[in-house]
């Protein structure tokens, strides 16, 4: 059977996409390997010597994550609330990874000041070496509005704030040089983001009778506005900022936050692995993908499905920038 030509690979591709159900549910990625535009698979041991932290790595697409990038070689670093559960999973991986190198270190992403000490900690451990690859992939879906320690609307703070200070104050250790490859800093963000606009005049939610999955929806799509900004921040540092959506895994968090959901696309969801996907391959694929950019199934992806909804604008990406440094302490 000949292959299809690619402008028509490109166009499955394409229209798995815009239709949603069939591109963001296991489907998406069965059809897409079977195509002549997915990218091959990193190397093995693309990540040997190499160091990758990655939040929220106890369950779901963390774990899986966590899991890739050690089959890959990285020493992975865990970065958990719960220590006790993370020491599970870390010899969980041991046992499953044949020769895994993983750390575990404990921060409350929600918590900027935890992250404050986090980042510290971290620096020292280090000892004046290099963090490769840092995945912010923890996340929080409240049933009611819920305030972080400092007094932010918790998705804001899990989503946006917490990763983009943790990031900052480890831009020395991420940093690259004229004989390393760039860093990757990738946000797991969500297919939910492609509801919500830009919010930028109510960051914090006090407005307007409260959603959860609203809140969430909103974080995410900020995560993925503020993706131009950072990526020209952090670009002098040769330090890549990406996002990807993980399209709809089968995941604790899902089945915890989103029942319903869960019992009507059970059989579709992706498992973790399959969600995970695109953000193991983004850490350690060559060459250095372009920064700035939404990922999807190894693919760039447009952040509009429905561009007349949620198209920003520059004044609207700028006020929730100004608020993120605000909240931050940033300068």
């Amino acid at each position: 059977m000949r292959p299809l030509p690619l402008p028509v690979a490109r166009g499955i591709d394409t229209a798995l996409d815009k239709a949603v159900v069939p591109g963001f549910t296991r489907l998406g990625p069965a059809v897409r390997r079977r195509l002549p535009t997915w990218p091959e698979d990193a190397r093995p041991g693309a990540l040997a010597g190499r160091t990758a932290a990655v939040t929220g790595a106890t369950s779901g697409l963390g774990l899986a994550t966590a899991e890739g990038l050690a089959r890959l070689g990285a020493h992975v670093r865990l970065v958990v609330r719960d220590t006790d559960k993370g020491e599970r999973v870390r010899q969980q991986l041991l046992r499953d990874v044949p020769g895994a190198v993983a750390t575990v270190d404990r921060c409350d992403v929600a918590d900027l000041e935890d992250v404050r000490r986090f980042a510290a900690d971290l620096d020292a451990a280090l000892d004046g070496g290099r963090l490769d690859v840092l995945v912010h992939n923890a996340g929080a879906l409240p049933a009611e509005r819920t305030e972080s320690p400092q007094g932010h609307e918790l998705t804001m703070a899990v989503h946006v704030l917490g990763p983009v200070l943790m990031t900052e104050l480890l831009r020395d250790r991420l940093a690259g040089s004229a004989d390393s490859r760039d860093a990757r800093v990738v946000l797991v963000t969500s297919g939910g983001m492609y509801a919500q606009p830009l919010r930028a005049d109510d960051p914090e939610y006090t407005r307007g009778s409260y959603s959860g999955t609203t809140a969430y929806a909103r974080s995410k799509r900020a995560q993925v506005e503020l993706l131009p900004v950072l990526a020209s921040r952090w670009a002098g540092q040769r330090i890549g900022a990406h996002a990807t959506h993980p399209g709809w895994a089968d995941t604790p968090g899902v089945v915890d936050s989103l029942p319903g959901f869960h019992r009507v696309t059970g059989p579709l969801l992706r498992d973790a692995a399959q969600g995970a996907d695109t953000t193991v391959w983004l850490a350690a694929t060559e060459p250095t993908p372009p920064s700035g950019r939404l990922w999807h199934d190894r693919r760039a992806r447009s952040p509009h499905l429905l561009p007349r909804r949620t198209r920003t604008r520059p004044a609207d990406r700028d006020r929730m920038w100004s608020w993120v440094r605000e909240a931050t302490g940033l300068d």
